[in-house]
């Protein structure tokens, strides 16, 4: 079995999300609330059927990763102030202070589990690849 890529993948992400996920408890997150932030802190407001795209989810999934951010006040929905016909998905103060946070976790969390690699940004590199990126 360890020499088909499948079981490798596989395997390698479980200890990678096993890994991230204990890191990120103690802000109130998981890798996925991690990558809708992310999704939402992008820079230009998006309405949450954006967010779904650029996460390439489903609208009711989005709808509930969305409803649980925004019970714990890191995100809200508001009228956009361009287009008051539309809503968008903003970060709140709490919301942008626990992304930062978040994101240099999973910064420092990525960079340990990749120490072993010889060429880390190659590893990278050669995933974006595949997947046609």
């Amino acid at each position: 079995m360890a020499d088909r890529l499948g079981y490798l993948l596989k395997h390698v992400l479980a200890r990678l999300t096993e890994a991230q996920t204990e890191a990120l408890a103690p802000h109130g997150l998981n890798g996925r609330d991690l990558a809708v932030l992310s999704a939402v802190a992008s820079g230009e407001p998006l309405s949450q059927l954006e967010v779904a795209g650029r996460l390439r989810v489903d609208r009711t999934s989005i709808g509930d990763l969305l409803d649980g951010l925004e019970e714990r006040g890191f995100v809200e929905r508001r009228r956009s102030a361009e287009d008051r016909r539309r809503n968008v998905v903003v970060l709140t103060d709490l919301g942008e202070s626990t992304f930062a946070a978040a994101e240099r976790v999973r910064l420092e969390v990525e960079g340990s589990f990749l120490a072993p690699l010889s060429s880390p940004e190659r590893f990278r590199d050669d995933l974006r690849l595949l997947l046609g990126e």
